[in-house]
């Protein structure tokens, strides 16, 4: 599973990574965050066709939203059930209920610096955490899905009326990222990404076939401290490579 992952660049950033045409939420940015944790608001890549768009003029608004980690489908009778679903699997994410009307239009990516998985230390009860990152240090695309929830509980106006939140879909792990952990996020490479966010893309069997494994070294590996099991810590030394001493280096 993917269950923490590192964010850390400012949203003008990812802005003009993603080539987002509309902020979402312009009054919101969220902080550099080392330590993603599901039920944490992160952001997300999304395409909408705006609802003011004359029917003329229909097109999708590739846009940045910030969203909840755990998706809550829309007929859950209360959002308590998306800490349960922050993943979706890949073999099973175009049938599953709690999936499959989302994989069918609501496709997003979600950003990320690299994620963290914990591998058994041999003869030992303790788990030795490694942060997962791209090699070239570029923008770790994760395949998401994002889903709105209406809360009844609350008036038409309220603006907390309607929840959005997301899920990382997640492949099996090979190479030297399965002997870590035999699951990992699903990439979408760049060349992908106007296709998978199409919302007109409604075909399960083309939209399965754009989530491809990520090439072999695409993705390297490194230990680092186990004070990334622990939520409440952050900052830039999560993500810092553990030294042979078991400290991090100093960098």
């Amino acid at each position: 599973m993917c269950g923490r992952y590192a964010s850390a660049r400012k949203k003008h950033e990812l802005l003009e990574e993603f080539e987002v045409e509309l902020d979402g939420d312009p009054e919101t940015e969220l902080g550099a965050d080392y330590n993603v944790a599901p039920t944490k608001n992160v952001y997300a890549v999304l395409s909408r066709v705006p609802k003011e768009a004359p029917k003329a003029a229909e097109r999708a608004i590739r846009q940045l939203r910030t969203v909840k980690w755990g998706l809550v489908p829309a007929w859950a009778k209360d959002p308590s059930i998306g800490s349960r679903l922050i993943n979706a699997r890949i073999e099973t994410v175009a049938e599953k209920p709690s999936f499959r009307q989302a994989f069918a239009r609501r496709r997003c990516l979600l950003p990320a610096d690299g994620y963290f998985e914990w591998m058994p230390v041999e003869g030992e009860k303790k788990k030795q955490p490694y942060f997962i990152h791209p090699e070239d240090g570029g923008v770790l695309a994760m395949a998401g899905l994002y889903e709105f929830w209406k809360d009844p509980s609350r008036d038409d106006d309220d603006p907390l009326k309607w929840l959005v939140t997301c899920t990382v879909i997640t492949t099996q792990a090979e190479d030297e990222i399965g002997r870590i952990h035999d699951r990992m996020p699903m990439m979408i490479e760049r060349d992908r990404w106007a296709e998978w966010l199409d919302p007109k893309l409604t075909d399960i069997e083309r939209a399965s076939g754009l989530l491809v494994p990520a090439d072999q070294g695409r993705l390297t590996a490194y230990p680092v401290s186990t004070d990334v099991n622990n939520v409440r810590n952050n900052g830039p030394d999560l993500i810092k490579p553990l030294m042979d001493d078991g400290e991090t280096a100093l960098f």
